[in-house]
């Protein structure tokens, strides 16, 4: 107990990824993952301040916080740091217009962006939107462009519902990334600016946060980088290697 209170010490703010963490997505919703609703309103009712963070992108943050609401959780959309709400934000101020490889349950979030004449690409979670006729049309807008810009929705490599694991963005993002020879600017974990807007609003600095994530790569690597504390859950998609992992 002693090691965990000085590794503990001096932490302020506490990010909680969501899937894996939370609960395994699935059939009529998914379900809480054991001990999760507790251990939420247990940090809530702490001195700490709790954000969670996200790269969920098959569901609305409206739609996300609606289902965790309905099993069990204290959350409400201004605690959720997302991605698409994130990525609506760079397109306007980058004046992008995109083509969107993207869930129908996330599309809602890109109500407001023009979407006509397309000059860069949005990939996210699209799940069974994932048919070569779609990621070649992704494709081919990319090619037809001087300079092509591609935004991936984060880029895990897969996630765990209660059937069992399920790819995740990534591969997909990595195959247009090689078919175009362009590099993908990642909104969402493991970005630097992902967890420093999510940082922001807490209102606390790197070194005094710590993320609880269940990706040894995009929660745990990318906090780790941005100067952040951070502990990997045993549930989601941990695997008992992840340990031996860079």
């Amino acid at each position: 107990m002693a090691a965990w209170g000085e590794r503990l010490a001096g932490v302020r703010g506490v990010l909680l990824d969501i899937s894996g963490v939370l609960y395994d997505g699935g059939e009529g919703g998914g379900a809480a993952i054991a001990g999760s609703v507790e251990a939420v309103a247990r940090l809530k009712r702490s001195r700490l301040k709790v954000r969670f963070c996200t790269n969920e992108s098959q569901k609305s943050r409206a739609d996300l916080v609606g289902l965790l609401r309905r099993l069990g959780f204290d959350v409400s959309e201004g605690e959720v740091t997302a991605p698409a709400p994130a990525a609506c934000l760079i397109l306007k101020q980058r004046g992008l217009r995109p083509h969107l490889l993207v869930h129908d349950g996330v599309r809602s979030e890109f109500d407001q962006i023009d979407t006509s004449n397309p000059n860069c690409v949005v990939i996210a979670d699209a799940g069974e939107g994932f048919s070569y006729q779609n990621m070649n049309k992704a494709f081919q807008v990319l090619m037809e462009l001087e300079n092509p810009v591609l935004f991936s929705l984060g880029k895990g490599r897969y996630y765990k519902e209660t059937s069992g694991l399920m790819l995740d963005v990534g591969p997909y993002m990595k195959a247009l990334e090689y078919a175009c020879g362009i590099e993908a600017e990642v909104v969402g974990k493991p970005s630097p600016e992902f967890f420093k807007s999510a940082l922001q609003e807490m209102g606390v600095e790197a070194h005094e946060a710590i993320m609880i994530g269940d990706d040894i790569v995009g929660d745990v690597g990318g906090a780790q980088r941005y100067g952040m504390r951070a502990l990997q859950v045993r549930t989601g998609k941990f695997r008992k290697w992840d340990s031996c992992s860079g």
